[in-house]
């Protein structure tokens, strides 16, 4: 039986994880789910693939106040801004609107990463519009509300990696939101279409491409290595030869709560290859 063993949210996107024993799944993902998000003097989002040190920032929130921590520079605690005036955001190429979270926030992220950095949260009335088999909806992650993943899968890739003298990654490398046990055959999630889960329904959006943030040590902060997008490159590519997939991307299609443990019924698959 294939059940939920890791629950995790990432309140700042590009920040480290905060995993949960139970949650409520809203629309947007689980718990304040990439609601906030640093940003450059530019307006646009930074993320590991450029700053690789925003993973060994830790974020904790405690009803209406946010801490911001991490190794070597102490902390910073703000209340949580939802009514200050908007400003122009991008993540990547694609605008929307974020509310600053003040000059606290500013100052210690700008002195941890180095570079002038501000932080934003996504605005109550923020109706992003996912795209996907399923469309849906998020805060500020790159494209969907539910990362989903498999020990099964990861536990394949590794067995390659290591087959070619390498050193097997962890699940953090990915950053799920959701992590089913209890399978045996790698990439069984990516024939899900549609599944239930405690007391919420998720629909299938799209594989997840995979970027140069699976090759950075979440622990450190630092790049490490090749691995695992070397190994993924040579046989799991997208078509025509895209980008590296690995794991799935869900739409909320009913909210309800969550818990480890809690047994993943499979309502629709996609017919297997050849049928």
């Amino acid at each position: 039986m294939a059940t939920v063993v890791e629950l995790t949210s990432y309140p700042v996107k590009g920040c480290a994880g905060v995993p949960v024993s139970e949650a409520l799944l809203t629309e947007a993902g689980l718990p304040h789910d990439r609601s906030f998000m640093v940003i450059g003097a530019d307006g646009v989002c930074r993320t590991q693939r450029r700053d690789p040190r925003l993973a060994v920032i830790r974020p904790a929130i405690d009803g209406h106040r946010l801490t911001l921590s991490a190794p070597g520079a102490g902390e910073v605690a703000i209340d949580i801004d939802t009514t200050s005036a908007r400003r122009e955001v991008k993540v990547f190429h694609t605008p929307y609107l974020g509310i600053d979270q003040g000059e606290d926030a500013a100052a210690w992220l700008s002195q941890t990463l180095g570079a002038p950095s501000r932080l934003v949260r996504v605005p109550p009335e923020h109706d992003r519009v996912t795209e996907g088999w399923i469309p849906g909806t998020c805060g500020y992650a790159d494209s969907g509300a539910v990362h989903l993943l498999s020990r099964a899968s990861l536990d394949g890739l590794n067995r390659r990696i290591a087959g070619a003298g390498g050193q097997a990654v962890p699940m953090s490398r990915f950053r799920p939101s959701i992590v089913i046990g209890g399978w045996d055959e790698p990439h069984r999630e990516d024939r899900i279409r549609r599944v239930a889960i405690g007391g919420a329904e998720l629909g299938f959006a799209k594989f997840t491409d995979r970027c140069a943030v699976t090759t950075v040590d979440q622990d450190e902060g630092v790049k490490a290595g090749p691995e695992p997008l070397r190994t993924l490159a040579g046989y799991r590519r997208g078509p025509d030869g895209g980008s590296p997939l690995f794991g799935c991307q869900f739409s909320v299609t009913r909210a309800g709560k969550l818990a480890v443990g809690d047994e993943v019924a499979v309502v629709e698959w996609d017919a297997p290859p050849g049928e």
